[in-house]
């Protein structure tokens, strides 16, 4: 199991506004620290935590971050609106559009998803694979 993904950041202040036009609405709290951005999903008490969580920090080696080649994020939403939404939020806080929501050819015919790259330059995705949706080929 995964337990927590980082992606590099060299402007927090910048990765922070993109982050929050969508972590929020999937139910990701929040917490900031000297060391960058900590988002977790919420854990009832007496519950084990959801996992992975997601961080956004400056490399530990005080070089640039860069972006990894081939390596994406992906973070599901509940349906086909919430990733129009999320994705038009993500642009609207710096994000740079790498692919508009919809289906693709190559996956399922219920995988709807959008890409976009935060403001550092890593991949991110937002999708929903609900079979009770319409899919691509109704």
């Amino acid at each position: 199991m995964i337990a927590y993904v980082t992606v590099g950041a060299d402007d927090i202040g910048r990765a922070k506004r993109f982050y929050n036009a969508f972590l929020p609405d999937l139910g990701y709290t929040l917490k900031e620290g000297p060391e960058g951005l900590s988002y977790a999903l919420p854990v009832a008490s007496g519950q084990v935590p959801v996992l992975p969580d997601f961080y956004v920090k400056p490399p530990f080696d005080g070089r640039a971050a860069s972006v990894g080649n081939g390596a994406m994020v992906a973070f599901e939403a509940r349906d086909q609106q919430q990733v129009r939404d999320l994705h038009t939020a993500a642009l609207g806080a710096g994000g740079i559009g790498e692919g508009k929501p919809g289906f693709r050819a190559s996956y399922g015919p219920h995988f709807y998803v959008g890409y976009l790259r935060d403001p550092q330059g890593n991949k991110i995705a937002l999708f929903s694979s609900d079979p009770t949706e319409p899919g691509r080929d109704d």
